[in-house]
C-alpha cells in the first residue's frame, strides 16, 4: 500500500472515531480489505452481544477480505471497546485507536492514543466528547494484538471454500443480511 493510501486510511478512521464519539457511540472494529493496492470496501461491524457473540463477529470481518483475495488489509478498533465487548482485559494504550495493516507474511501495529475533551456544553450541560490526539508511540512490526483481531487478520488471507459462482458477491450479501455495514469502492462494487 502507497503512502498516499495509508494516510487517507489513517485520517478516515480518525474521523470517524471523532464522530462515533460525538454521537454518543462506542467506535465499532472496522476492516478495510486491499487487493492489489485497490480498497476494496469498508466492513463495520455488526452490533454483537457482549462476550463470545462480539469475539465472533470481530473474527467474521474477516469474510469479505478473504472472499475477494485481499493481499492486505487494515483493521481499525478501539483498545476499550474491544476488551470490554470481548470480555478481554485492556492491552496498551486506553482510549486508543488502534490501526493494524497487514498481508499474509505479518502485521505492523500503529496506536493512535488520545484523550477524551467536552465538546461544546449543550442546554442540558452535557456536550460531545472528542479526541485530543496524544503523542503516538512508532510502528510496531508484530504487535501484541487482541485474540479476536489477530483471528481476523488470519482469516483474511484463508481463502473461502464456497460452491458459488459469485463467492464475493454472495459474502458481501450475507454479511449484509447478518447485519455488518458493508460498503464496496466502486471498483468492486455488485
Amino acid at each position: 500500500m502507497d503512502t498516499q493510501t495509508w494516510d487517507a486510511l489513517v485520517a478516515s478512521m480518525k474521523k470517524a472515531y471523532a464522530a462515533d464519539l460525538a454521537q454518543g457511540s462506542a467506535p465499532r472494529p472496522v476492516i478495510m480489505p486491499l487487493v492489489r493496492g485497490e480498497l476494496v470496501g469498508l466492513i463495520r461491524l455488526r452490533p454483537a452481544e457482549v462476550g463470545q457473540d462480539a469475539v465472533t463477529a470481530i473474527v467474521e470481518l474477516s469474510n469479505v477480505a478473504a472472499a475477494a483475495g485481499a493481499d492486505e488489509v487494515v483493521l481499525a478498533w478501539d483498545t476499550q471497546n474491544v476488551a470490554a465487548e470481548c470480555g478481554l482485559p485492556v492491552v496498551g494504550p486506553a482510549p486508543c485507536l488502534n490501526l493494524v495493516h497487514a498481508t499474509k507474511d505479518g502485521h505492523v501495529l500503529h496506536q493512535l492514543p488520545c484523550a477524551y475533551e467536552s465538546g461544546d456544553s449543550s442546554p442540558e450541560g452535557r456536550g460531545p466528547v472528542e479526541p485530543r490526539w496524544l503523542s503516538a508511540p512508532g510502528p510496531q512490526p508484530g504487535g501484541e494484538l487482541a485474540p479476536p483481531v489477530q483471528a481476523a487478520l488470519t482469516y483474511s488471507f484463508t481463502p473461502l471454500d464456497l460452491d458459488h459462482p459469485s463467492p464475493f458477491g454472495v459474502t458481501v450479501l450475507l454479511m449484509e443480511d447478518d447485519g455488518y455495514a458493508v460498503h464496496l469502492t466502486d471498483t468492486f462494487a455488485l
